[in-house]
């Protein structure tokens, strides 16, 4: 286990610990997703009832039916759900489209992570989306790797580091106020005091959070795989119940330099199964 090193900077970033223990009593729903390489069933985990019912309420809606997966990475993930692909011509760069909202990001980690067949919701980048919000209607599935656990040793270390700084994020953001109001004062000595306060409040939570990959994460991304560095920051909202095998086929296929399949794979139909 890492020494705790929590560095501490007055400085407003506005992102939030989103790591929510949230069971919210919903029941997961199936649905069955038809491509035009194979059928794929879906769980939607009734924990993350915001992108449960947003992915449900499209569905019904028919808003994915003839889109494209539009961005397939092997041995990484495969990517659907932009509007503009739908008939989409050949080289056009695509991955922006949307309903024209985002969906409140219900990140459920450790609880749920990128372990191979997790479904995530896309999103854009922290610097313009600290709130990480999901895109309203743009997921992706892990297809992944297989880790050794010396890589994933490494790999922790970086998600140590990320986890006590969203501690820290959080904080910074919770006493917001405050700090601007010691900034508008010139008040360093409140400043200075607001800081070892909030250090040593970031320590204490830091110890007694576990930090780092559980067993399930190691176990998972030594036998099956998946994408560890993307664990804590998407939303995963589901995951394939059955068929596999169609993403392995969809993650086969060949990309151009955009990562967009030179032959168009497509989004047939997506249904509720009641």
């Amino acid at each position: 286990m890492m020494t705790l090193m929590l560095g501490f900077v007055i400085t407003l970033l506005p992102l939030k610990l989103m790591a929510i223990d949230n069971n919210g009593g919903a029941s997961d729903v199936l649905v069955e997703m038809t491509t035009t390489e194979g059928p794929v069933k879906l769980r939607l985990y009734g924990d993350t009832p915001l992108h449960l019912e947003n992915f449900v309420k499209l569905a019904r809606e028919g808003y994915y039916d003839g889109v494209l997966f539009h961005r397939v990475i092997k041995d990484f993930m495969v990517q659907t759900g932009d509007p503009d692909s739908r008939d989409a011509v050949a080289g056009k760069l695509l991955g922006m489209g949307g309903p024209g909202y985002t969906v409140p990001a219900e990140i459920r980690y450790p609880r749920y992570f990128h372990r191979r067949g997790a479904l995530a919701a896309a999103r854009q980048a922290d610097s313009i989306n600290p709130e990480r919000s999901s895109s309203g209607s743009q997921f992706y599935i892990v297809t992944g790797q297989k880790f050794t656990r010396g890589q994933l040793d490494k790999m922790e270390m970086d998600l140590i580091r990320n986890q006590k700084q969203a501690i820290i994020n959080s904080l910074l953001a919770a006493n917001r106020d405050t700090i601007m109001t010691l900034r508008r004062n010139r008040d360093q000595a409140g400043l200075q005091e607001l800081q070892d306060k909030l250090n040593a409040e970031a320590r204490k939570i830091a110890s007694e959070t576990e930090l780092g990959f559980s067993p399930a994460q190691v176990s998972a991304y030594t036998t099956v795989g998946g994408a560890p560095h993307l664990d804590g920051q998407y939303t995963v909202f589901g995951c394939v119940e059955e068929g596999y095998d169609v993403i392995d086929r969809i993650q086969q296929c060949e990309v151009d330099r955009n990562n967009r399949p030179v032959e168009d794979i497509k989004v047939v139909s997506v249904k509720v199964l009641e």
